[in-house]
């Protein structure tokens, strides 16, 4: 543990340094909350990236990105005088140690499934009463369905089986269909919008993580579609300009070629 000390207060001295109004990186001193937001979520993205891929020297930069992050929020708020690192190390050390009695506290095993309880105190707290309060709006909007599909489940508010969920699926489904040939596309989007959120109930009644599935989905068509540019080029052409038959041969090609 002490090993680590010296590259975290190397850490945290660069960027007080990188903050210096006199002598400091004129982009760093700019920079906000508001600037650092997109950063962040980007460096957050390109860690699940390294995580999923399973690279251990990205993970490390990566993580190494994330914290840099922290840091520089954490920074920001010390130079206001609301907050440093160590405040916010403190505060995730604490939360930990309350969310885990059954380890820090009594040894009552059952704290382990009373995280929900434990948070709902935490949220009262904060005065905030309703079950979907805390939820934040900046969460992906998949990963934010599910959590509310969650909560909502927590006072029975959802189908007893994945039948429920099934039917509501195809009711969505004739929906968004009868808004197209409507023409209504305002109607679309709403109707597309609720089958979305059909779709992420059956994913939490199967106990699949709807952002991490899609993130899958995503990488295994991607990596057929480069193949299918790829045997294109081998036939001596680009995918422009075939027929809809070519491009499903080659798409079952890359199939074949990249399985998943």
């Amino acid at each position: 543990m002490n090993d680590e000390l010296p590259a975290t207060r190397q850490l945290l001295a660069i960027m007080r340094r990188l903050r210096d109004p006199r002598s400091g990186c004129p982009w760093d001193r700019a920079q906000d909350e508001r600037s650092l937001a997109r950063y962040t979520l980007e460096e957050a993205y390109e860690l699940v990236d390294a995580l999923e891929r399973g690279d251990a020297v990205a993970r490390r930069d990566e993580l190494g990105d994330v914290l840099f992050q922290v840091v520089f929020l954490a920074q920001l708020g010390a130079e206001r005088g609301e907050y440093d690192f160590d405040a916010v190390a403190r505060g995730i050390a604490d939360k930990l140690t309350r969310r885990h009695p059954h380890v820090f506290g009594s040894g009552d095993s059952r704290g382990a499934g009373d995280w929900e309880a434990i948070k709902a105190t935490e949220r009262a707290a904060r005065g905030e009463h309703g079950l979907l309060d805390g939820i934040t709006r900046a969460a992906p909007a998949l990963s934010r369905a599910a959590k509310v599909g969650r909560r909502a489940a927590q006072v029975g508010f959802d189908w007893p089986d994945t039948q429920g969920v099934h039917a509501k699926i195809h009711e969505e489904l004739a929906e968004v269909a009868e808004a197209a040939r409507a023409g209504d596309a305002a109607r679309c989007e709403e109707e597309v919008g609720d089958l979305l959120l059909a779709v992420t109930s059956l994913a939490r009644h199967l106990h699949v993580d709807p952002e991490a599935a899609l993130r899958r989905a995503l990488a295994k068509f991607e990596a057929r579609f480069t193949t299918m540019e790829s045997l294109a080029r081998e036939q001596g052409g680009e995918l422009q300009g075939r027929t809809a038959e070519q491009l499903d041969a080659l798409w079952r090609h890359a199939k074949g070629r990249v399985q998943g």
